[in-house]
């Protein structure tokens, strides 16, 4: 992934040398990510979905919807050593550019990303519909489950863009429909409006009814309480931590849009910067998928006693288990 290639043919040393030291910072943070974040995302996320899915009577919604992030998370984690082992640095020819495997990791990725920022913004919604409108069951754990299956459908046809651009770039010769589709520029636009712009834009309005809402003291709002209040500072640092994370990403995406749009070419300087910029927000996105699970693990109250109650179940095998007094509370408030 971390490559100065493009810069070989400028033929100034200066900037060559700095492009080479970039590379070598990347690969410092992809091998501590490897090393530390790759191992304790994949670990944790696993223990997300295993704990809720064990323990199904005491889901909550934003249980469902940390559950479906995680999944995503998962396959973060999954494609993190194929990213950032290469496939530039490798020369490895399977993972070409204009390889079948490039592809799949990134229609794989950008399902990932639409993924989370929508399961982000529904989970601010529904926070505020739980909060405003308690009782009335519009964001219940069944109609979540429900909608977190609409966030993968649209999240693979979205993506399906990639795969059209691809497909029209070997059979341009043959249809002339897709020789107006060869710029992949196209669907990095498609992926920043509706990736980033709608999600960011629902997440912002969520959030600004929120804080209104929490200004009021009515006898509403006090019945709304039956949300655990972890759920609200839970809810404050993934937002920020999905958009702090993944924003470079995106703007990188869009600058390079606007460069190609322009028709300008990049000399070399300006090349190297971003090259840099691209892989190193590629790299903070895929540092998300670590970072949120943990947010989970210890900011949720709920969560510690839900992990005791599945080790416990696993302790006791095909024995029956005494009911847990805590978990029939919890089930029952």
């Amino acid at each position: 992934m971390w490559s100065c290639g493009p810069l070989n043919g400028t033929g100034r040393g200066e900037d060559q040398l700095v492009c080479q030291h970039f590379h070598l910072v990347l690969s410092i943070l992809s091998l501590l990510y490897l090393v530390v974040g790759f191992p304790v995302g994949l670990s944790y996320n696993a223990l997300l979905v295993l704990v809720n899915l064990c323990d199904k009577g005491s889901m909550t919604m934003p249980d469902v919807y940390f559950v479906n992030m995680a999944v995503a998370g998962l396959v973060l984690s999954a494609l993190a050593p194929a990213y950032l082992l290469g496939p530039t640095a490798s020369r490895w020819a399977l993972w070409g550019l204009s390889s079948e495997a490039h592809v799949t990791l990134l229609v794989l990725f950008n399902v990932s990303s639409l993924v989370t920022m929508y399961s982000t913004a529904l989970l601010s919604l529904d926070y505020y519909i739980e909060r405003a409108l308690p009782r009335t069951y519009m964001s219940s754990v069944y109609n979540t489950r429900h909608v977190c299956g609409f966030v993968w459908g649209g999240a693979l046809l979205t993506s399906f863009s990639s795969l059209l651009f691809y497909i029209c770039s070997h059979v341009a010769a043959r249809m002339v429909e897709c020789t107006k589709m060869q710029d992949t520029e196209a669907a990095d636009a498609i992926l920043v409006f509706i990736g980033y712009l709608v999600p960011a834009l629902a997440v912002l309005y969520a959030l600004v009814l929120i804080s209104r809402l929490r200004k009021e003291d009515t006898p509403l709002d006090r019945d709304s309480g039956r949300l655990d209040p972890s759920v609200h500072r839970l809810l404050v640092a993934t937002v920020c931590t999905h958009f702090g994370l993944w924003t470079p990403h995106y703007l990188s995406l869009l600058g390079h849009t606007l460069l190609a749009s322009r028709g300008k070419p990049v000399d070399g300087h300006y090349l190297g910067i971003l090259l840099f910029t691209k892989d190193l927000s590629k790299f903070l996105a895929f540092s998300s998928s670590s970072v949120t699970p943990l947010l989970y693990r210890y900011i949720n109250r709920n969560f510690p006693s839900k992990l005791r109650r599945l080790i416990k179940k696993m302790h006791c095998g095909h024995r029956h288990c005494p009911p847990d007094q805590a978990g029939v509370q919890q089930v029952m408030a």
